[in-house]
């Protein structure tokens, strides 16, 4: 695990107009497709974004983020998974309907959220470990230790910045999509052990990850 596979990228920054220019063309796509990985856009940190979009275009951007984001399914998105390198990202996630599963996880619903030029800072000591994936990285999950509660700071689409505690599965969310503007995948933090294809997760996939540490020895 590395937390530091972007450091030796330097952040492009384009041109007001060259953003603006690749925006369109991606909201012409009837649903624009997610990149994988191995496409370079997931590898170098995505530039601020500071107005580079009016506000019509910024909020269809968000609004089609938030589509692609649903019917892949997922519960983050980050720009760069549509080829768009700004620090912009939106999170969603309804929870799950078994109340223990989501009390194990500390899986609360995490209403729509929008996050500008994000930055997270763990608030206490706690970490929690558990599998994730991602919608550039299809047909895996690993089991990523990430700190149980942070402290975020962002601007929401009105410009406003706010600093906002997420703690459990929220906080994990918003630390995975974060990540992704600073052109690091989940597996740069994984326990590369634990890596289990969507084919076997079903095995694992219990409230905890204690079946999979006992069976695949991480």
């Amino acid at each position: 695990m590395s937390a530091d596979a972007s450091s030796n990228h330097v952040r492009s920054v384009l041109p007001a107009a060259a953003v603006v220019e690749l925006v369109e063309a991606v909201l012409a796509a009837d649903l624009p497709e997610i990149v994988a990985a191995g496409h370079p856009v997931l590898r170098r940190p995505a530039q601020d974004f500071d107005g580079q979009l009016d506000d019509d275009t910024l909020n269809r951007l968000i609004a089609t983020m938030r589509r692609v984001m649903h019917e892949a399914p997922g519960v983050g998105l980050a720009a760069p998974q549509i080829g768009i390198p700004l620090r912009i990202a939106v999170l969603e996630d309804q929870g799950v309907r078994d109340p223990a599963v989501a009390e194990v996880r500390s899986r609360t619903p995490l209403p729509f959220t929008v996050l500008i030029n994000p930055s997270y800072e763990a608030a206490g000591d706690a970490v929690a470990a558990f599998y994730e994936g991602c919608l550039s990285v299809p047909g895996y999950q690993a089991v990523v230790e990430r700190p149980h509660r942070i402290t975020a700071t962002y601007a929401q689409p009105n410009g406003r910045t706010v600093t906002t505690d997420f703690e459990g599965w929220p906080a994990r969310i918003v630390q995975h999509e974060t990540d992704h503007l600073d052109g690091q995948l989940y597996l740069d933090r994984a326990i590369l052990r634990s890596l289990t294809a969507d084919t076997e997760h079903a095995r694992w996939a219990q409230p905890t990850i204690d079946d999979a540490r006992r069976g695949l020895g991480f």
